[in-house]
C-alpha cells in the first residue's frame, strides 16, 4: 500500500471509522452483514464523516485567516486559481447562493480525491 493510497483510503476516506463503527455495532449484537445492520453502520459512518469534514475545513480556514494578514493570504492563494475564485466570491458579498456554491464545491473537491 503506497502513501497516496493510505492517505486517500484511511485519512480522507475514513475507512478506519467504518471498521470501528462495525466493531462497536457487532459488540452490541447487531449483525452488520445484514440489511438492517449494514444500513445502521452506513448511516452512523456517513453522519460522523459529514460532520467531521466541515469541522476540519472550518478550523483550517479560520486558522489561516487569523494567522496570516489578508494581503499575504491573497498572495499565497493567488497561485491557485480555484481558491482565489472562492476568495473573490467571499469578498463580493456572502449571499446564500454563493455560500451554497462554495460549500458544495469544497465537498465535491474532497470526495473527488
Amino acid at each position: 500500500m503506497g502513501i497516496r493510497s493510505f492517505i486517500q483510503d484511511e485519512i480522507l476516506g475514513m475507512k478506519w471509522l467504518n471498521k470501528l463503527i462495525g466493531m462497536i455495532l457487532n459488540a452490541c449484537g447487531l449483525d452488520t452483514s445484514g440489511k438492517l445492520g449494514g444500513g445502521v453502520q452506513f448511516f452512523i459512518y456517513d453522519v460522523v464523516k459529514i460532520m467531521v469534514l466541515p469541522g476540519v475545513m472550518i478550523f483550517l480556514i479560520s486558522y489561516i485567516k487569523s494567522y496570516f494578514p489578508p494581503e499575504r493570504t491573497k498572495k499565497i492563494l493567488g497561485r491557485f486559481h480555484a481558491v482565489a475564485a472562492l476568495d473573490d466570491n467571499a469578498e463580493k458579498g456572502s449571499t446564500q447562493q454563493n455560500t451554497h456554491r462554495i460549500i458544495c464545491g469544497c465537498f465535491f473537491a474532497l470526495y473527488a480525491l
